[in-house]
């Protein structure tokens, strides 16, 4: 009876955490789904990473990494998660010619953005708790990436026009609460064609990808930075 028992409650919890698993899952691939039938450029988007082999291991863990995985992470697919990983992977081939990024070498400042921030702690490796990332809005462009073996920087910035000025536009009043239901919808349709046309682009034409001669690590630690992605989160759906 008791073997029975057992079994028969081992069979209930991984029915159960199978389902959840499922759910979870669906889910995820929903909100990725729906930006990729607008995007199907994000299939070939991928970097290679070099990662250790466990908890206290050794270098060589090399893996491919995809978008899809990295909108696991963030929650959904959105404009700003394509720019950042467009915008890392540009300056990140400078530092690694070679085309594996190493991710337990790397340092990056980032402007506050949710989806610029979440792209770069997951592509590159760096950590605020480490002291391998922090945040200034004071920064000229979107990153600072460094590479702590041999100190080698690069800046990543925007060329100016490259945004659509209605997306900052809206996107401003949606960070105070300002849009109606169906204007964030008209926001989401802006922000996808934006994501389509980066993927579609050439990144020399969308980004500046600067060496920085000694560039000094200086880590501003301030945790009061708004995070903008989820401000919205009870707005009712638009009728």
């Amino acid at each position: 009876m008791k073997n029975n028992f057992n079994l028969h409650h081992f069979l209930v919890l991984f029915t159960s955490a199978l389902l959840i698993g499922l759910f979870q899952h669906d889910f995820i691939d929903k909100t990725y789904h729906s930006f990729l039938e607008k995007n199907p450029n994000l299939l070939k988007f991928r970097f290679t990473v070099n990662d250790t082999n466990f908890s206290k291991g050794r270098m060589g863990n090399i893996q491919e990494i995809n978008l899809k995985d990295l909108v696991k992470f963030h929650g959904h697919a959105c404009d700003g998660l394509i720019l950042g990983a467009l915008g890392l992977k540009e300056g990140l081939q400078v530092l690694y010619p070679d085309g594996i990024i190493d991710r337990t070498n790397n340092r990056v400042v980032s402007k506050s953005s949710p989806c610029l921030t979440d792209a770069a702690i997951y592509i590159t490796g760096a950590r605020y708790q480490y002291n391998t990332f922090y945040v200034n809005d004071n920064l000229d462009g979107l990153y600072i990436i460094q590479r702590m073996d041999n100190h080698k920087a690069v800046s990543v910035s925007l060329k100016e026009g490259v945004k659509p000025a209605e997306i900052t536009r809206l996107g401003l009043l949606a960070d105070q609460n300002k849009l109606a239901p169906c204007e964030l919808d008209k926001l989401r349709e802006l922000e996808d064609n934006f994501g389509n046309q980066l993927l579609n682009s050439d990144p020399s034409k969308i980004f500046i990808i600067q060496e920085l001669d000694n560039f000094i690590w200086n880590p501003l630690l301030d945790n009061k930075f708004i995070k903008t992605d989820i401000l919205n989160k009870n707005v009712v759906t638009c009728k």
